[in-house]
């Protein structure tokens, strides 16, 4: 199967997704996606806050997965299901009645740079949409950035799109 579109034909520009500076808290973040996605009941897939640094590059991607990890980091591992020892699914008395608590306002002042999803992976414009998908894949994303030249951040690609170009000739057929 060849592609016939490539990546900039399916991606989304910087801006559609709120960011925010490596250096800000745990807080902040938090403010931004009631602000960005909470309130003005918007809530784009996936729901990701970009993080720059001062050069406008992409360091990074915040999840509201990373940001609960970040006021909890004992709770559950991450990147496994592991749980808290001696903790199953139905005993969570390790948290009492809320989520938050004195250490998790402490840990709220944590800049986002320590809990963010570094970013590694990344398309061109120009790269087929097949090599977007084996990127994705490999690297187990949603969202994947488009760097010009592999430097300029130029926009977004999300798996959605992806999955339903390579998919278009399943359904065509």
């Amino acid at each position: 199967m060849s592609d016939q579109k490539v990546v900039k034909d399916l991606m989304m520009g910087i801006f559609e997704y709120p960011h925010i500076p490596y250096w800000f808290s745990i807080r902040e973040a938090v403010g931004m996606v009631r602000a960005s996605f909470l309130e003005r009941n918007k809530y784009p897939e996936p729901l990701v806050i970009l993080v720059f640094d001062e050069t406008y590059s992409l360091l990074g991607t915040l999840t509201l997965k990373d940001i609960l990890r970040g006021l909890q980091p004992g709770f559950l591992k991450r990147g496994t299901k592991a749980q808290v020892p001696d903790q199953d699914e139905s005993d969570l008395t390790l948290l009492g009645d809320t989520f938050v608590n004195k250490e998790s306002l402490h840990l709220a002042e944590t800049p986002v740079q320590e809990i963010m999803v570094p970013a590694k992976a990344f398309v061109g414009p120009d790269d087929s949409v097949t090599r977007a998908a084996y990127v994705m894949l490999r690297h187990d994303l949603i969202l994947l950035p488009v760097l010009e030249e592999k430097k300029k951040f130029v926009g977004l690609v999300r798996m959605v799109e992806v999955f339903d170009e390579v998919t278009r000739q399943i359904v065509e057929e």
